[in-house]
């Protein structure tokens, strides 16, 4: 009787353990590029999906059903032109595809390149503003540009004494920009004037900025140092993003972000596969994602490239750096 009840309280007891560690999986996923992503970027409403491969070159995707419309190249040669960044506008009617030294402007609707273009310097990072005409890109040689996509040339430049790793705009009448430089500081500019707001001073070099939609809150990532929250009203931190210090030692860090429409959640995306939805308020944890290794028995990594808050349902979007899309519910 005894063993019986020993028994049963071990058996119960594993049970608890496997239900307590167990984590939240994508409940579907589609694979864009069988051998990993190296630039990508996921719609504002999570429907579609820029792929730049790291041996297959670029693409156009619809996550719903998994169809691939369009292959985006910068040349003939892959390998001469590997994309490194890529963005959607706002109204999905426009893509830009970047690599080291050209940028490329998509129509959506067709799939055709409207506009081919020469960057002043090494693109680090891309954002194209809202309805797609300017791209502000984070560049090596210590600046961040306003470059027209559709006509050429830069009308704003924004200036740090390091590589800009990270850009963002706002996708207001008014909006705003980030910039975040291997200087240990992010900036949030006024684009219709180019005048420096205010200054956010970190330890490391910045690796990710991102603005809500309406330019109204700020987020702010260092590597082996903190990520924060701001109001860019106010220029004052809203709190910072609760991260174990031996983690972030270890080399663990923010990878991507999107604010929800209202501005009441933020999605994060992590360098190991994890992805969270916080409270913007309180910067809570809500929910948490664990995204699958492509190979179970071999020590493979993925981080998160993108995230979006889904447009038609109550669902998120993730996008990993080992080639897939996921769905998350």
């Amino acid at each position: 009787m005894c063993m019986s009840r020993r028994a049963l309280f071990i058996g119960l007891a594993a049970l608890l353990t496997l239900s307590c560690s167990e984590k939240n999986t994508p409940s579907s996923s589609i694979e864009v590029a069988n051998r990993g992503i190296n630039g990508g970027a996921l719609s504002i409403g999570g429907e579609y999906s820029v792929v730049g491969s790291i041996f297959h070159g670029g693409s156009f995707w619809r996550n719903s059903d998994g169809e691939r419309f369009y292959n985006w190249n910068h040349s003939e040669n892959i390998d001469d032109r590997i994309i490194i960044s890529a963005t959607i506008d706002n109204t999905n009617n426009r893509a830009l595809t970047t690599d080291a030294s050209t940028l490329v402007l998509w129509d959506i609707n067709t799939g055709e390149a409207s506009r081919y273009w020469t960057s002043p310097a090494e693109i680090l990072d891309s954002q194209l503003s809202s309805g797609g005409r300017y791209a502000l890109l984070g560049l090596a040689d210590h600046s961040a540009v306003m470059f027209d996509a559709v006509r050429g040339g830069i009308t704003r430049t924004f200036y740090h004494k390091g590589r800009v790793r990270s850009v963002d705009v706002s996708g207001n009448n008014n909006p705003l920009a980030i910039t975040g430089s291997e200087d240990h500081t992010a900036a949030v500019w006024q684009v219709s004037d180019g005048q420096r707001l205010f200054t956010i001073q970190h330890e490391e070099d910045v690796q990710l900025v991102k603005l809500s939609n309406d330019g109204r809150y700020a987020l702010t990532a260092a590597k082996y140092d903190r990520a924060e929250l701001w109001d860019t009203q106010t220029q004052k931190s809203l709190g910072i993003i609760p991260l174990q210090k031996s983690q972030l030692q270890r080399g663990l860090r923010i990878n991507s972000a999107r604010f929800s429409s209202d501005n009441k959640h933020l999605l994060l995306g992590y360098t190991n596969r994890k992805i969270e939805l916080r409270d913007t308020n309180t910067l809570k944890l809500i929910k948490q994602w664990s995204i699958p290794k492509r190979d179970q028995w071999q020590p493979t990594a993925a981080a998160v490239i993108d995230v979006a808050f889904d447009k038609q349902a109550k669902g998120y979007w993730a996008m990993s750096s080992d080639g897939f899309i996921h769905r998350l519910q």
